[in-house]
């Protein structure tokens, strides 16, 4: 999936359809407050973001996405005006991967959007994920609570994974059986609920970040 953020309706509208034609799936959003939105429900392959937006800027909402653990690798090509030397500067600086200056070509777009996918996976495979004390060590399988070590199961492991993965991010009980127990999976969604109670209480207090979400689901949240 990749997301757009472009305030024109009409050069939106080419960017998805170059991205659909090039055999990507896409969405498009208008301002940052549609992109954060739908970041809520999906994290994109990557983000193409133009600088020039109402309200929040495109340089501030890239800011905002290097800070959210989420988001903090998560691919960002920006659209830049042509001449705006400083604001290509203060992107690269902030952790933008590459740039496009307007206007563009549906195919340069395209190129560039697969050169950059291409770059990110051919980066270092992350070993190990972590929030405050807690870490989840990926090639061991292993999990470690202020160094102690503490014995999951295998579908507690993938749930405590998927959770620190996007942390913030409310997932379904129905999505949590798709992800965790696969499509084919044909039991009760209380199965989600007896396995996130021992996953909370193998936690210790640790497994308060795991919250219910009213009528939803459950969702990790990172203590600020």
């Amino acid at each position: 999936m990749i997301f757009c953020v472009e305030d024109d309706d009409s050069i939106r509208g080419l960017m998805l359809y170059a991205l659909n034609a090039a055999g990507f799936e896409a969405e498009g959003f208008a301002d940052g407050t549609g992109l954060f939105e739908a970041l809520q429900r999906t994290i994109p392959q990557l983000i193409l973001l133009d600088i020039m937006l109402p309200g929040e800027d495109g340089i501030s909402i890239l800011k905002r996405l290097r800070e959210q653990y989420a988001a903090v690798n998560l691919p960002v090509i920006m659209a830049t005006a042509k001449g705006t030397e400083y604001d290509k500067v203060t992107g690269l600086d902030l952790g933008a991967d590459d740039y496009l200056v307007k206007p563009f070509g549906m195919m340069e777009m395209v190129s560039r959007v697969k050169a950059v996918l291409r770059r990110c996976d051919a980066r270092p495979a992350e070993k190990q994920m972590s929030v405050d004390g807690l870490t989840v060590h990926l090639d061991e399988r292993t999990v470690t609570a202020d160094g102690e070590r503490i014995l999951l199961t295998y579908k507690e492991f993938e749930l405590l994974r998927l959770f620190l993965s996007r942390p913030g991010v409310a997932f379904t009980r129905e999505q949590l059986l798709s992800d965790i127990w696969g499509v084919a999976y044909c039991g009760e969604t209380r199965t989600v609920d007896m396995h996130i109670r021992t996953l909370r209480q193998k936690l210790g207090d640790y497994g308060s970040m795991i919250e219910t979400v009213r009528n939803v689901g459950y969702r990790l949240e990172v203590p600020k």
